[in-house]
Formats: structure tokens, sequence, C-alpha cells
């Protein structure tokens, strides 16, 4: 009967949206296939080898993301595939310096236990695949890339886990072979290594019990260098091109609210200072630096969108070159050459998920590449801007608004995405989901709330303990605001979000029940003294810091306030119709989180529809399932909000999505 229900309800507002359209004398963009946003990309994943011989890149090989090899002066279709993975896509990889190997890393079912993997791409023909070698072939270990050796290409710094779960030790790994060999046992909580450019180990991180964090020089003897509270952020960067000075970004101090560029001499620790944000707006947010001669070429800060400094000539030049060739599109350079003769560019937008050129600094040619999406009919796409508005106590809240292309921009429906980390920011672009839901005429919000990173230190302390409280008013505000302004229809108003957004998904239906009527928590947390009981043992450095922004669990006045920002406990006050998604191997936010508030609402009647997939983590890694995710997502927002809805064109989706939809009857307390 529900069913019925729900197609007659899809095919009224179908009819009610065309009467619309016509009264309002406007052309509704097509729907577009959500295959076409959210499967595997054409081509993506661009890099030159060191010596511009060759473009690497991903595309699908027997259905799999995999790794192909052309010459750089090659068509695309001339590429020779050098991967097979057939149990999930390759989601990044890179070059040996020497050009000899490809290397990637891979997990199993998004349980983020990564080993390294190389390939031989010289090996490759046509019909003739080159074997994957696993370098650090081992069960539940994860693995990290500390440094790539400059001196000799063949020697790599990776961090394992085997001996303490908590802790990695530092190894070099023979690329050629695969040899192991123990440099440094991990015994005082280093977190992190750093090489010079003479590939000497100079550097380390290190974490205290109490929440401090350290520079360490390391040497014949260790030495502290600079130290930083919890509630206060340093990072290391890069050695200066004399390799005995190091680039920091600290926002140590009082007076130090934005983070700043500092020099560090690694022999007496001092620092100097070298640039802040001129606008006095947004944390430093990097630089980029010459692989050849280790000089910085430009500075860069992230408000509403990326502001540049150069400090080189010559690159300011090639920049300016390529940005007017390609008019208003934000562009990126990477992945060069050793002698950076050559370049590959991405030219994006909001409503451009990118194309790639290659650029020959030589004779000043950019040549098309490909472009990830090229069905993408971008015409059709929707503006996304940057708001801004007071929350509840007055703090000042930056978003990014996404109104849907050819509607009215009135009494819209709209769905909230408030983003994962919570220690991250949302930043202007093109998003598969934001321009998908805004197709489908939502009006879309992505709210920085206090606590996101990149505006300051009083406003990312701003939200610590405030889970679920002021941080989830910032997002509540923003909904009023678009109220106010008339944007938003009031009864049709849907949350979405991953992670952190997950949760805040749960916190908005149960402790703003009359705000949504509709909210869909991908591998939110539904409960906060669990989460952090249960998070990984690698994150052990990162558990004070847990404790501070948000609550210590072990006591009991961390468990009480915990307890009482858990959506779980007030599962009693959801009425809105709730979708949650969870990948069944994530080991940030365990199946339990998602399982927990579904049994507590199949226990109190509350219909919930719940999706799990065996073979996913903290988020979904292959496109069947996110296809199938979004086809679940699209029906249920169409059903609860009124948005735009198109029948899946694809069997193998619906099959997939019938196989990660959970019968909550079945899901044990």
């Amino acid at each position: 009967m529900k069913t019925k229900l729900f197609w007659i309800a899809i095919i009224w507002l179908t009819l009610w949206q065309l009467f619309a359209s016509e009264t309002r004398g406007q052309q509704l963009p097509p729907l577009i296939d959500r295959e076409i946003f959210f499967d595997d990309p054409i081509i993506s994943g661009g890099r030159l080898s060191p010596d511009g011989a060759y473009i690497s890149f991903l595309r699908p090989y027997d259905g799999t993301r995999n790794i192909w090899v052309k010459e750089r002066e090659a068509s695309f279709d001339e590429a020779v595939a050098v991967t097979a993975e057939t149990q999930r896509p390759i989601m990044s990889y890179f070059w040996s310096r020497d050009g000899e190997y490809l290397l990637y890393v891979m997990d199993k079912g998004g349980d983020e236990n990564f080993n390294i993997y190389a390939v031989d791409p010289r090996e490759a023909r046509e019909g003739e695949m080159p074997e994957a070698r696993a370098l650090t072939d081992m069960e539940g270990v994860r693995v990290y890339i500390y440094h790539t050796s400059r001196i000799d290409p063949d020697l790599m710094f990776v961090g394992l886990n085997d001996r303490d779960k908590s802790w990695h030790d530092l190894y070099s790994l023979k690329i050629s072979t695969g040899d192991l060999k123990l440099i440094r046992e991990n015994t005082n909580r280093y977190t992190s290594w750093i090489f010079d450019h003479k590939d000497q180990l100079r550097l380390a991180s290190r974490s205290q019990l109490d929440g401090t964090n350290e520079l360490w020089r390391i040497g014949e003897e260790e030495t502290l260098l600079y130290s930083w509270g919890v509630l206060e952020s340093a990072s290391p960067r890069a050695f200066k091109e004399d390799n005995q000075h190091f680039y920091m970004v600290s926002n140590v101090g009082e007076d130090n609210n934005l983070s700043r560029l500092y020099l560090m001499d690694i022999e007496t620790g001092e620092m100097e200072f070298v640039e802040k944000d001129p606008e006095n707006q947004a944390d430093f947010g990097g630089l980029v630096i010459s692989e050849k001669t280790h000089k910085v070429y430009v500075t860069y800060y992230t408000d509403e969108r990326i502001r540049r400094y150069f400090k080189d000539d010559d690159f300011e030049k090639m920049f300016n070159r390529i940005k007017e060739e390609l008019d208003d599109k934000e562009i990126f350079l990477f992945s060069s050459t050793l002698d950076e003769r050559f370049w590959l560019v991405n030219a994006y937008a909001d409503t451009d998920p990118g194309t790639v050129y290659l650029f020959d600094k030589e004779n000043g040619e950019l040549s098309f590449q490909y472009s990830p999406r090229p069905e993408l009919p971008t015409e059709h796409l929707s503006p996304m801007i940057s708001i801004r508005y007071p929350s509840s106590d007055g703090l000042e809240i930056q978003a990014y608004l996404t109104l849907p292309k050819g509607f009215d921009e009135t009494d819209l429906p709209v769905v909230v995405i408030p983003h994962g980390g919570p220690w991250a920011r949302d930043y202007w672009g093109y998003r598969g989901y934001v321009q998908f839901l805004a197709n489908r005429g939502y009006a879309v919000l992505q709210p920085n709330f206090r606590g996101s990173t990149g505006f300051g230190k009083a406003f990312l302390n701003a939200g610590n303990q405030q889970w679920g409280e002021l941080m989830q008013d910032d997002i509540t505000w923003g909904v009023k605001y678009l109220i106010e302004e008339g944007i938003a229809d009031p009864e049709r108003i849907g949350i979405f979000g991953i992670s952190y957004g997950g949760y805040a998904t749960l916190a908005g239906l149960a402790f703003t029940p009359d705000v949504y009527a509709a909210g869909v928590s991908f591998v939110g947390p539904s409960n906060l003294v669990t989460l952090l009981r249960s998070i990984p043992p690698y994150w052990e450095a990162a558990k004070i810091t847990m404790h501070t922004r948000m609550a210590d669990p072990d006591t009991d006045e961390g468990r009480e306030l915990l307890k009482s920002q858990s959506p779980l406990n007030a599962a009693d006050e959801i009425i809105a119709p709730l979708m949650v998604v969870q990948g069944k191997n994530d080991p940030r936010v365990l199946e339990a989180e998602s399982e927990q508030i579904v049994v507590a609402l199949r226990e109190r009647g509350f219909p919930v529809e719940y999706l799990n997939a065996p073979d996913e983590g903290h988020g979904f890694a292959r496109p069947v399932n996110n296809m199938a995710f979004m086809a679940a997502m699209e029906r249920f927002f169409a059903e609860h909000l009124g948005g735009r809805y198109q029948e899946s064109k694809t069997p193998e989706v619906e099959q997939r999505l019938k196989e990660i939809t959970v019968d909550v009857e079945t899901v044990q307390r």
C-alpha cells in the first residue's frame, strides 16, 4: 500500500511541477541521470611520469577503477592497463622518482588497513598485465608513507604498526624487492618522521600523554624544538632550500588567532615570522614549493574562495598565461616533470567537475587531455554562492548556497548538508551530491558551523563541547535564515550528511524535530560515548584532543555531557522519516553506531530505512554502491520533500540496492 501511495505522490508531484513550470514560463533543466554524476569517471587521476615521457591515469578495467599508461603524445585510446584490481577501485597512486614503478595503496573492504603495491609499467602490453607486487603484505596493519628518497629512487620510508597498533615504527622499504629494514622503533609516541632534501631524518613530531604536541630535532641526541597545547595547532611543512630552516604553520600564542607561516632554524629552534593572511580573514592555507629548487612559488589562503600570493615571477607569469586562456575557471597546477617543463593543469568551477590540460612551459602550449565526466551537461548545473548569517548567539556563519537552476527562488525544498570532520570545512567548487540534488529541484545549504577549520582558532574552539548544541544551532539558524529570506519552504526541509554530518542529521531530527521533514545519516554516530570508546588504536595520539573538544567518556561529567548530546538518547523525539546508511567495515564509526539508532526506532514502532554495504567502510568507494545509495536517497527525498525523481536506468544498481537494503527486523541490539 505504501509503495502504491508513493508512486501516486510522485505522479502528482510531476504533474504539479510541469504545471508550475508552464505557469512560471520557465523551462526546467532536464533530469540528469544519476549514473552521469556518480558512476566511475571516464578518466581521472592523471599523472606525468618524472621524465614526461608518459601520462598515467585511472580508468575502469573490467568494471573496476585501475591504473592505465600511455605515451605523452599518444591518444588515450592507445593506453594500456597496468593493474587489474577487481575487489576495490584504486583511489590514488604515484610514480617512483625514477619512473620505474607505479605505486598505490589498497585496503580490504574499507577497513583502512592500507598496504603498498608496486607495478612495473614497462611490463604492460596489449592483453598482457604486469604483476602487482604487495610490498607490505600484512593483515591488520596500517602503512603510512613518510618519504620517498631523493637520492635512491628505489627507496621509501614508511611506518608500520605491526608491533604496536597505536604507534608506527619507522622502516626503509626497497621498492624493487620489498625488503624492509627497521630504522627506529617508536616507543616515544612519535606521530610523524620528517626527512630533509638529502634523505636524512632530521625532525619528528610527538604527542604527550597530556595532549601537548612537540617537534623534536633528531640526530645524535634528540632535542625539543617547539611545543603547542591541545587547543593550538602547529604543522611542519617543508625544508627551505638551505636544508637548515623549516617552514612551520602555527597559531601558538594568545595573540595568534589566525595561523601564520614561519621559518624555524632547526639548530636553535628560533622562529622567524614570514607572513599571515593580508586580509586577516583566514588561516594560512598552504605553499606551492618547487621540487626542483625547493623555492616557494606561491602561498594561498581559502576564505570564501582561494586567494594566491605569488613569490616567483616566472611561476606567476606561467599561472596567469594559463588562467587567461581558461577564462573564469579556477585552476590548479599539479604533477610536473622533474625538470618542471611539463605540468598538468586542472580547470574547474562550481558547475564544472574539471578539465585537465597539459602545459608545456618551453613553448607555452596548453593542450586538452581529458574531462572526467564529459557527458555531464554543465549548462544545466547550478551556481554555488557564499552567504553569511548570524547564529543563535550572534556568531557569524559562512555557508555555501546552491539554488536549483530553472526554478523559482522562493518556497523551495531544501537539503542541508553539514560537512564531516567536524574539524574540517566546505569549499567552493563542484560537488556531485550538491549538483545532483539541485538538479532534482532542491536548494542546498552547506554551513561552515563553529568548529570548522580555516576561520581561526577562536572559531574552531567555539565548537568545543558543543556537539548537538551551539554547533547544531549554527545549522538550524541557517535553515531559519533561508525561511526568513523566503527561499525555503518551512514544510520541506531535509538534512543529509556523512560522518559528523551524519551525526548532525541525527541530532537535527532528535533535538529540533520541528525543523526537518526528512533526514539521511551516512555513517553517522548516534552514541558519542560508544563512538569515543571505539576509535581505532592508531588514533591514540588524537584521543586527548577529541576528549578535550568533545568530552572524556571516562569521567562522570564528560560521560553525562556526551549522553545528553547523543541522538540515541533522544530517539523518542524523532518524528521525521529517517534513512540510515552504513559501511559494514567502517573502523571509525562502527556498524553498531547505526544499528543502535535503527533498533531504538524500530522498538518504538517508528519506521526507518537502513542500508548497509558489506564491502565498504567510512564512505562508499565502489560506484555501484554509491549509485544505489543515491537512488534510495532520491526516492526518499522525493517522497518526503517533493523534489523531482527519475527511475533508475541501470538494473545492476537496482539489484545492488536490494542487496544492501536491510530488513530492520533482523538487526540485533
